[in-house]
């Protein structure tokens, strides 16, 4: 079976019976009203750091970022399962879209009652992937607000991370996990910073890595007919980076046992270094860490 087919079965699998749906979009003024905030910051943890039994008062990474704002700023943590394995509950698609959904309602909420409020989203690992594809949704223009209320997009360690993504700190190369975000910023991309430490797969994968590309893509169908045209653009992106890479033998290539055994090397001392977690003592220059940058940076804006 050719790689297109092969993935194509996938795909048509997972979109059989689903329909897009159309998301309504807003529109805010210059100057907060009184009583609203300057800035609302919509911060959405990442895996295992809130959920069930867990608080989402401030959890996690992100709390170094959000502490001591100033008080023009209005910040509120995003609960959602958080999971990624099937034995959790939610496997990583269902409850990454579940992150989306709750920002996205945050975000609706805030705008209808402060008309002037600008909006700052911020993720780390897979929160950092629902607050990119929230930001992405709302650079459309058919976004639950107007790309304009958008002050800034904080993302760490972001799983659909691209190269073309504005990176502080030093150049990583690769891709997300999940391979770059279809569609990208848009009209918000000028407002967009993302961070990844050297050696976190998570943000900083091969971008020909097709047996992670493919694990990425399977990991997030979760059959929301909402997602059905994200998906079937993320599965033709897919396609046309190995067929521009040498098709199916780069695939096959990838299967054998020495690929598999560097992957395993790769994996092990990835988890054995904390790499993910060390984003409260990474340096992106300037005697700041990613930590402190994103801190002083979302600051800024209020």
């Amino acid at each position: 079976m050719s790689v297109k087919k092969l993935i194509a079965v996938a795909a048509v699998t997972a979109l059989s019976g689903l329909s897009g749906v159309a998301l309504g979009s807003g529109s805010g003024s210059a100057a907060a009203d009184p009583g609203c905030p300057a800035l609302y910051v919509v911060a959405i943890p990442g895996t295992w750091e809130t959920g069930k039994d867990k608080h989402a008062d401030g959890p996690g990474m992100l709390t170094g970022v959000t502490d001591g704002l100033p008080g023009s700023a209005e910040v509120a943590y995003v609960d959602y399962p958080a999971t990624a394995l099937p034995w959790e509950g939610d496997i990583y698609g269902a409850s990454q879209k579940q992150a989306v959904e709750n920002a996205r309602a945050m975000v609706g909420a805030m705008a209808q009652r402060c008309g002037g409020t600008r909006i700052a989203l911020l993720g780390y690992s897979q929160g950092a992937d629902a607050a990119g594809d929230l930001a992405s949704e709302i650079a459309t223009g058919q976004g639950v607000v107007a790309p304009d209320r958008i002050a800034g997009v904080g993302l760490i360690s972001d799983p659909s991370r691209s190269p073309s993504d504005i990176q502080v700190g030093p150049p990583v190369g690769g891709t997300g996990a999940k391979g770059p975000r279809v569609g990208g910023f848009g009209y918000v991309s000028d407002r967009v910073r993302t961070i990844c430490a050297q050696g976190d797969l998570y943000c900083s994968a091969d971008d020909q890595d097709y047996v992670m590309r493919f694990a990425g893509y399977l990991a997030q169908l979760d059959g929301d007919p909402a997602q059905a045209s994200r998906y079937e653009l993320e599965a033709a992106s897919t396609i046309a980076d190995v067929e521009a890479h040498g098709g199916i033998a780069a695939v096959q290539s990838q299967f054998g046992n020495d690929s598999s055994n560097e992957r395993a090397r790769q994996l092990a001392t990835f988890y054995a270094t904390g790499t993910h977690e060390s984003y409260g003592a990474y340096q992106v220059g300037g005697g700041q860490t990613a930590i402190s940058w994103m801190h002083n940076w979302i600051a800024g804006m209020a």
